[in-house]
């Protein structure tokens, strides 16, 4: 195996590139895969334009599938060259944070346990999927064997963007026959609306101005679609319940805008579902809060992680209840990465999601 690996790495805000790391050494409770493909996320966006910090130099993604390399002594009842994926959140399993079922804010074993995204380490604490070769920490708790009959692109949408869209209509709590929107069908916003589905809401209403995503909300479950360049968003969507507002909201951007406008379309008692990445202060209009006695709830979500998360994403889609394969819209090798930020970035040529080929 050589020593040296191609890695995107993080030089300063605007800049991610390719460039030459040593191949991750691996402790006792580690695995080092050898990624095959792997993803741009939104999130990964935010990294390269500065509005999430992360260290110089640092390996960024967080969605890796692969084949093992090499197991720490401690990893059992897996095989070298087995096919795996690792969620994006890639928690211990062992802290107070974990036990206590916040697993995704995993702080470690040190103090009381608890990190806001701290189960979040791939490419933000620790070196990304966006390379060659990964060290997945904790592998006996993170690492999920791919059935076989799946290829990378049918289950490269499981460690992140699945995980959250369905975490979004999950925490939601939407049960069967409820009426739910979904304000903003990118990656996650479509997956959420996937989800929105599988839990059985009766109405599903989705928002975007992207024709090619309003397109492929419907394919993935929306009854109605609202392009917010041509409707009253709120008007339309109180119109579509009578008047009486959804049951559940999914804000799935992160903007003050989209945020806003899922809480107006709740009805009195009904949840936002909060999935979008801020990178600004919100704030609660007086009104639409209900002065704060309208027994709404606002309920934030990052991705659940761990093999068990994953090993029931991919039974959904081993099952055929559900194909996220069309959400891929482009290819590259990992040689060509800067170009695929660029694509990605500008949100160019319909691009929903890239699939970045490592080997």
């Amino acid at each position: 195996m050589p020593a040296m690996m191609k890695a995107a790495v993080f030089v300063e805000p605007g800049r991610i590139e390719l460039d030459d790391k040593p191949i991750p050494d691996i402790g006792p409770d580690d695995a080092l895969i050898r990624v095959t493909t792997t993803t741009i996320c939104g999130t990964d966006v935010h990294i390269l334009k500065g509005e999430y910090p992360v260290e110089r130099g640092l390996t960024v993604g967080h969605e890796p599938v692969g084949v093992i390399e090499k197991l720490g002594a401690n990893v059992k009842g897996y095989a070298e060259g087995q096919r795996v994926i690792a969620g994006a959140i890639c928690p211990s399993f062992t802290s107070y944070a974990c036990q206590d079922g916040c697993s995704a804010q995993d702080g470690g074993h040190h103090g009381h346990g608890y990190k806001p995204m701290g189960g979040w380490r791939f490419g933000n604490t620790i070196d990304g999927a966006q390379a060659e070769y990964l060290r997945v920490p904790d592998a006996q708790a993170n690492l999920s064997p791919v059935p076989d009959g799946l290829t990378d692109e049918q289950v490269l949408m499981c460690p992140d963007i699945m995980s959250t869209g369905f975490a979004g209509a999950e925490s939601a709590n939407i049960r069967i026959g409820d009426s739910v929107a979904v304000f903003a069908q990118g990656p996650i916003g479509l997956c959420a609306t996937a989800g929105a589905r599988l839990r059985g809401a009766g109405l599903i209403i989705a928002v975007d101005g992207v024709d090619e995503r309003l397109a492929m909300s419907r394919q993935l479950g929306a009854d109605v679609v609202l392009d917010y360049r041509k409707v009253d968003m709120v008007d339309e969507i109180r119109r579509l319940t009578g008047g009486r507002g959804v049951d559940a909201a999914i804000e799935a951007l992160g903007l003050q805008a989209t945020f806003e406008n899922a809480l107006r379309v709740l009805k009195p008692g009904g949840t936002l579902s909060s999935l979008g990445v801020y990178s600004e202060d919100l704030t609660l209009p007086l009104d639409a809060f209900s002065a704060g006695l309208g027994d709404n709830r606002i309920v934030t979500s990052l991705c659940p992680g761990g093999k068990e998360r994953m090993r029931r994403l991919m039974g959904i889609i081993e099952s055929g209840r559900l194909d996220l394969g069309p959400l891929v819209t482009h290819r590259y090798a990992l040689d060509d990465i800067v170009d695929a930020y660029e694509l990605f970035s500008h949100q160019r040529d319909g691009v929903l999601k890239v699939a970045l080929s490592a080997g």
